[in-house]
């Protein structure tokens, strides 16, 4: 059976995990499947620019698609099968996920690939977050928090590199240390599978009204850098 597979791709440590762990069992993700906002052009949830999350594909040295979708659920699944359906069509039969407990998402994700035909690889689910962000640290990758709640003090951590400081933080203020409900989101810079580096140099916090107040990290200079043998 063909094991070449498909990343849902956020950019962030969840699924930067799940890329790890998959790739670790003998998967072959041929392509990083990547959603961003058609209004803003960034990421979404993350709010991370779309060139930026190029270059972290570069770094990884894996393919990127980028499609651009609506805010709409009804739309954005309908937008998601027509993304997978296309790429399905080299022959590939399965999709990894970076989802670790939240219920809501999986089961979605469950159903509509069941429709699509495609076998759904969760590496992380029911996995306890404290382990998952711990094994991402361990394991050598770097983070960046680049989207927080504002009702959860977000404008402090924005900017932050996830370590094991900030995990007991967040265990001592009842935040998930995965960020699994939404209460923060992350960039990953660097790491055991990345060719080279991202430096962010310049970056501005910027709080955005919506559904919920976030805050984001608008970032304006950055450099991809070599990593050192």
């Amino acid at each position: 059976m063909d094991n070449s597979a498909i990343m849902s791709w956020s950019g962030g440590k969840d699924s930067c995990l799940a890329l790890f762990r998959a790739v670790k069992s003998g998967i072959k993700v041929k392509y990083l499947l990547n959603f961003m906002s058609r209004e803003y052009q960034r990421c979404c949830f993350h709010g991370i620019e779309s060139k930026l999350i190029r270059e972290q594909a570069q770094c990884l040295g894996i393919t990127l698609i980028q499609k651009g979708v609506t805010a709409d659920m009804k739309k954005y699944e309908e937008e998601f099968k027509e993304a997978v359906t296309e790429l399905k069509k080299e022959g590939i039969s399965k999709m990894v996920f970076g989802d670790i407990y939240l219920l809501d998402h999986y089961s979605w994700v469950e159903r509509v690939c069941k429709e699509l035909s495609i076998i759904s690889i969760e590496p992380l689910w029911n996995n306890s977050a404290a382990e998952v962000v711990r094994e991402f640290i361990n394991s050598g990758f770097k983070s960046v928090i680049v989207s927080a709640k504002d009702d959860l003090g977000g404008k402090d951590f924005i900017g932050r590199v996830i370590d094991e400081e900030l995990v007991r933080e967040f265990e001592r203020r009842k935040i998930c240390p995965c960020g699994e409900n939404g209460e923060f989101h992350s960039f990953v810079v660097d790491g055991p599978i990345f060719r080279n580096k991202i430096e962010i140099l310049e970056g501005e916090p910027i709080l955005k009204e919506g559904f919920w107040r976030h805050w984001f990290l608008d970032v304006k200079k950055y450099q991809v850098k070599p990593k050192l043998s």
